[in-house]
């Protein structure tokens, strides 16, 4: 177990911003998440776990605590048996510190599908399920079957099922709620068939497949696709400092689906009639796209996509931030969120 002190937060996280850390640890297995725990106990110190720093925020203030890194490694796939042939049907299993796009690269090299739309989403594994991240019409709570996890308040290693995680639009029992933070979840399950996704597609990925005349809709042309669009549209965190797509998208009842649709704002359907309203179209539509803001840049090719060109304070991200809400507000009526997660300065995290 690696333990380091006073490292930038800024270092640690796409948009690279915040702070310096107390202590930062690198857990590479459920002993280093013990250890650090009871490292952070020791000292009376809060703990705040991460991944890749992609989904992450960090303030000007630090963190006077104990961030630890989660860097559990190994993809299995089960349900096998002794015969050449794949079944139809498989569980892999990923380790939380593992990268996300990696489990879906070896699911469709192996032709299982289920989560080639989320193609190139930035991130670990174990962050899949806290901010249940979808993509191009996939999220992970239609494929995910348990985690295994540390409970933190207990100590004990616990099996969480699908039906427990209470899973919403970006939205979990990981990171809402009295269990906030309870658990560090070490290993993730999903369950994924052999198949194809069939048309109609997630706007974007539709107007690829129209224009590009593709008639091949395996799990691995999906992947390449979804790969293209995201190229082209999306920077990349590793080289442009972002924190990946900025503002959640807005959900919508059937009711005030037809009402936007009736003021010329497209609307994502679900089959209930429901939808969603894509944010960085509401953005671009108060002329903001390529707009420099407070330091920040406004995406011209994802205007859902907030880029740190030269800012190096929490404040001028909060005036951005403030900036494109107000805009969006005043044109559509729409109250945005943020779906990034922000370290916090002093809350309790053990």
């Amino acid at each position: 177990m690696k333990i380091l002190e006073n490292i930038p937060i800024a270092k640690l996280t796409t948009i690279r911003l915040g702070g310096k850390a107390r202590y930062v640890i690198e857990a590479q297995s459920l002993d280093d998440i013990e250890s650090a725990f009871d490292f952070a106990k020791e000292r009376s110190l809060p703990v705040w776990v991460m991944g890749g720093g992609a989904n992450t925020i960090g303030r000007d203030e630090g963190f006077d605590g104990v961030i630890i890194l989660n860097r559990l490694r190994g993809i299995c796939i089960n349900d096998l048996d002794h015969s050449a042939k794949l079944p139809n049907e498989v569980t892999f299993t990923a380790m939380a510190g593992e990268n996300w796009d990696d489990l879906v690269q070896a699911a469709c090299e192996l032709g299982y599908s289920g989560i080639e739309a989320m193609s190139m989403i930035p991130g670990t594994v174990g962050a899949a399920p806290v901010q249940n991240i979808g993509a191009y019409g996939q999220d992970i709570s239609k494929i995910i079957e348990h985690v295994e996890a540390y409970d933190t308040q207990t100590g004990d290693l616990v099996k969480i099922t699908k039906p427990e995680m209470q899973m919403g639009y970006r939205h979990t029992r990981f990171n809402y709620g009295i269990d906030a933070g309870r658990f560090v979840i070490l290993s993730v399950t999903i369950r994924l068939c052999k198949g194809c996704l069939q048309p109609p597609f997630y706007n974007s990925l539709q107007r690829y497949v129209e224009n590009m005349h593709e008639t091949n809709f395996s799990p691995e042309n999906i992947r390449r696709m979804i790969c293209k669009i995201r190229k082209e549209k999306l920077p990349d965190p590793a080289e442009i400092a972002s924190a990946g797509s900025f503002f959640k998208n807005v959900y919508v009842d059937q009711a005030e689906a037809d009402a936007a649709e009736a003021r010329g704002i497209p609307v994502w359907r679900d089959a209930d009639g429901k939808g969603k309203i894509n944010s960085g179209w509401l953005i671009e539509a108060c002329g903001l796209k390529g707009a420099e803001l407070d330091g920040f840049r406004v995406s011209d090719k994802a205007a859902l996509v907030l880029i740190n060109e030269k800012a190096t304070s929490y404040a001028q991200l909060e005036k951005a931030r403030a900036k494109i809400i107000e805009a969006v507000k005043n044109k559509s009526g729409y109250v945005l969120q943020q779906e990034p997660v922000e370290i916090p300065t002093g809350a309790k995290m053990i």
